[in-house]
């Protein structure tokens, strides 16, 4: 498994970074969000990666940070959604942008991504939130577990954007309970991630 790469950056175009390490030109494909993230030309790098193998051969994909890293791999899941399309998902909205349209059931924004369409997004919305209700049901978690939330608040949501991205409910409404829920939603979910990251 090739966790990440870090090295010089040396190239990029649409979809697609060359990091060299130890000698070897990585070529990465990523998205827009990722390629707008990375330094300068010949500055330093790093990308979470994931290597998709397939008949006709390997590719490394990588991504700015391990949230869009898990957004990739949930995608991939997805019946009938391949790496091409999980990129223009990608490249379309943020990490927090994706887990909140995925939480809050918005195949709208999800459909804007090039080539996707509206009944791709909806299956993506379908299929991850029953997959995320069947993973915490295996797990034993239930929502009495979690402190009371108006159902409609900021607060809710982000807990739900979070349990896309991967956390628990637990996890997810230890930190966003503590923040102040004057903020939006997607304030509120960069906070509980950085802190959730120990950045904070």
């Amino acid at each position: 498994m090739i966790y990440s790469v870090h090295g010089k950056l040396i190239h990029i175009e649409a979809n697609l970074a060359v990091i060299e390490c130890g000698g070897v030109g990585y070529g990465v494909r990523t998205s827009a969000v990722t390629i707008s993230k990375l330094p300068a030309m010949g500055e330093t790098a790093t990308l979470y990666t994931y290597l998709h193998v397939t008949e006709s051969g390997l590719d490394l994909f990588g991504f700015y940070d391990q949230g869009e890293l898990n957004c990739f791999k949930m995608l991939l899941g997805v019946t009938r959604v391949g790496p091409k399309a999980a990129l223009s998902v990608l490249s379309g909205v943020t990490a927090e942008q994706f887990a909140l349209a995925v939480a809050s059931g918005d195949a709208k924004t999800l459909s804007r991504a090039p080539g996707l369409g509206m009944k791709t997004a909806q299956r993506i919305i379908l299929e991850l939130k029953d997959k995320i209700s069947k993973e915490q049901a295996a797990a034993g978690i239930s929502m009495p577990d979690i402190p009371v939330l108006n159902q409609n608040s900021n607060a809710s949501e982000a807990i739900n954007a979070l349990v896309v991205l991967g956390y628990t409910q637990s996890e997810a409404a230890g930190v966003v309970t503590k923040l102040s829920p004057e903020l939006s939603v997607e304030d509120m979910i960069k906070k509980s991630l950085q802190t959730l990251a120990g950045l904070a």
